[in-house]
C-alpha cells in the first residue's frame, strides 16, 4: 500500500481566517511536516501544542529554488514512507503558487490528498478591493518574463519577499510599463499586521517590509497609448477599421485590392535596410504587418480564416522544419539547414501528388517576383537534381552563343524575336552570377544605386554652376561622372569644375 500524504494550507496567516475543519485536522496530527516555519500560523498553533517539522534548514543549502522545492519534496515522500501517513502543510492554498506540492503530485510513490486551507488570494482581494471576474493574473516573481505580463488584467505578482526578487519584478515589468507606474506592495493580507503600500514602479526593490508574506498588485493599464505596443490592440484597431462605423478605404480593401501594396511595402524595407535606418526599418516592418493583419482580417470577414489560423501555420512550419532544433535531426552548417529544409518541403508535397495532383520541383516559385530573383531560384532548384553544368566554361560558351543569336535578330530588325534572345543573354548572365555565388537582383540593385548616385552628382554639380545638360559635351558630362566615382573611392573632387 502506498504511503498517504494530507497536504493542508495554512492560509494568509491569522488563525482567525483557518477554517474548522483543517484546524481540527492539525489538532488530531501527531506531528506537522511544514515547508517553512516562518508564517505568523505556526507559532499561534504551536502555543497551543500542535508540533511542527520545518524544512527551513533546506533553503540555506541551495542557492537554486528549483533545487530547495526538489528537496523538500523528496524529504516529505521520504519521511510518508517510513511513517506510512504523514501530514505536510504550506501557507496559503496547496494549490497556489506551491511547486512542492505540485511536486508531490506528481510523484507515483504515495497517496497525495488536498485537505483545503485559504489562499492569500481572497483577503488580497478584500483589502485591494478589487474583482478578478474584470480580468486577473497571478504570476510567479521568480520566474517571471516580460511578456507574461497582461496589461490590460489586475495582476498579482507572488514571490516576491526581499529586495532581490523585487528588482527582478521591477526590471520585467519596467520592460511594459512606464517607470513611474503606480503599483501596490500588500504584505499579509487580512490579518492584522496587514500592510498596502503605494509606491512608483522604480522604487519597488526599495520597498520596506518585503517577507514571504508579500505580494505586489499591478493595476490594469488605463492610459491606452500603453497599449500601442500591444499585438491584441493592433488588432482592435484593424477591426475597427474594417468595422461598420470603421474606415471606407480600409472596409473596401481586397486580397486582389491590396496586391500592390504588400509588394510596395516589401521593397521599401528593403530600402531601409540597404540604408541601414533603424528608424525607417522599425516604421517599414510595421507597414508590412499591416498587409499581414489587413489579409488576415478579410479572411475573417469572410468566414475564412484568421490571425490565428495564420499564426498556428507559421508556428507549425517552422517547428516541423527545424527538426535540428525542435527534434533528433542534426545540422552542422548552414548548408545542412538548408538542405533538410529542402528535403521536408519535398515530403510535404508527396501527399499532394499521391492523390493525383502534378507536382513539380519547381513548384512554389512565386510567379510574380520580379525576373531576376525568378530565374535565379528556378536555376538553384534545378541545379539541385543535377541539372547544371559542373563548371562555367561551358556557360561562358553558352553565354557567348545567347549574344551571337541575339546581335543575329536584333540586326535583322525582328523586335519579338530580339526580346526573346535578349532574355536568354540575361539568363545565361544569372547562370554565371549563380556558380559565383552572386545573387543577381541584389548586384543589379546596386549597380543601379551607383548609378542613381552619380547621375545625382553630375545633377548637383550643374545646378551649382546654373548650366543645363544642354551646355555640356558628353565629354565633360563624363569627367564629372569620373569625379563621383573618385568621391566614392575616399577621394577628393575638383571643385573649380
Amino acid at each position: 500500500m502506498k504511503p498517504q500524504i494530507e497536504i493542508i494550507g495554512l492560509g494568509a496567516g491569522d488563525i482567525d481566517q483557518l477554517p474548522l475543519g483543517v484546524y481540527k485536522q492539525l489538532q488530531r496530527a501527531d506531528e506537522v511536516h511544514v515547508r517553512t516555519k516562518d508564517h505568523p500560523l505556526v507559532t499561534d498553533l504551536e502555543a497551543e501544542g500542535i508540533r511542527f517539522t520545518g524544512y527551513d534548514k533546506v533553503y540555506e543549502a541551495h542557492d537554486d529554488f528549483e533545487q530547495v522545492y526538489a528537496q523538500i519534496a523528496a524529504s516529505v515522500l521520504e519521511k510518508a514512507a517510513q511513517q506510512g501517513t504523514l501530514v505536510y502543510a504550506v501557507p496559503g492554498h496547496p494549490l497556489v503558487a506551491e511547486l512542492t506540492v505540485k511536486k508531490l503530485l506528481e510523484s507515483e510513490w504515495a497517496d497525495v490528498h488536498i485537505r483545503g486551507g485559504q489562499s492569500f488570494l481572497d483577503p488580497l482581494f478584500s483589502a485591494l478591493k478589487i474583482d478578478p471576474i474584470e480580468g486577473f493574473q497571478l504570476l510567479d516573481g521568480l520566474a517571471m518574463s516580460a511578456e507574461d505580463v497582461s496589461l490590460t488584467a489586475h495582476t498579482v505578482i507572488a514571490q516576491v519577499f526581499d529586495d532581490l526578487s523585487a528588482s527582478h519584478v521591477k526590471l520585467k515589468l519596467m520592460e511594459r510599463l512606464p517607470d513611474d507606474m503606480i503599483v501596490k506592495v500588500v504584505t499579509a493580507a487580512g490579518t492584522e499586521n496587514e500592510t498596502i503600500s503605494t509606491i512608483p514602479l522604480y522604487e519597488l526593490d526599495r520597498a520596506r517590509g518585503l517577507s514571504n508574506l508579500t505580494a505586489v498588485y499591478v493595476p490594469p493599464v488605463t492610459d491606452e497609448s500603453l497599449l500601442y505596443g500591444e499585438f491584441s490592440k493592433l488588432r482592435d484597431v484593424i477591426r475597427e477599421l474594417r468595422g461598420p462605423n470603421g474606415c471606407p478605404w480600409d472596409k473596401k480593401q481586397t486580397h486582389a485590392s491590396l496586391k500592390r501594396y504588400a509588394i510596395e511595402e516589401v521593397y521599401e524595407l528593403i530600402d531601409a535596410i540597404d540604408a541601414e535606418d533603424d528608424d525607417h526599418m522599425v516604421e517599414e516592418l510595421g507597414d508590412v504587418l499591416l498587409q499581414v493583419l489587413l489579409h488576415a482580417q478579410i479572411g475573417e470577414d469572410e468566414g475564412f480564416y484568421n490571425m490565428e489560423d495564420v499564426i498556428a501555420g507559421l508556428t507549425d512550419k517552422m517547428i516541423r522544419r527545424h527538426p535540428h532544433v525542435f527534434g533528433e535531426t542534426s545540422a552542422e552548417t548552414d548548408e545542412d539547414v538548408v538542405r533538410n529544409w529542402e528535403a521536408i518541403k519535398q515530403q510535404e508535397k508527396e501527399p499532394q501528388s499521391a492523390e493525383g495532383a502534378a507536382s513539380s520541383l519547381l513548384d512554389g516559385i512565386p510567379a510574380s517576383l520580379p525576373a531576376l530573383l525568378k530565374a535565379y531560384n528556378v536555376q538553384k532548384k534545378a541545379a539541385k537534381v543535377g541539372f547544371d553544368w559542373g563548371d562555367e566554361a561551358p556557360m561562358w560558351m553558352k553565354l557567348q552563343e545567347e549574344l551571337a543569336e541575339w546581335l543575329t535578330a536584333a540586326k535583322a530588325g525582328d523586335q519579338t524575336e530580339a526580346a526573346a534572345e535578349f532574355g536568354d543573354v540575361l539568363f545565361a548572365f544569372v547562370n554565371l552570377a549563380r556558380f559565383h555565388q552572386i545573387e543577381p537582383e541584389e548586384a543589379l540593385q546596386k549597380t543601379t544605386a551607383k548609378f542613381m548616385k552619380r547621375f545625382e552628382y553630375i545633377e548637383t554639380k550643374l545646378a551649382q554652376k546654373r548650366v543645363s545638360w544642354e551646355d555640356k559635351s558628353l565629354a565633360e558630362l563624363d569627367e564629372l561622372w569620373e569625379e563621383a566615382k573618385k568621391i566614392e573611392t575616399g577621394g577628393e573632387a575638383d571643385e573649380n569644375r
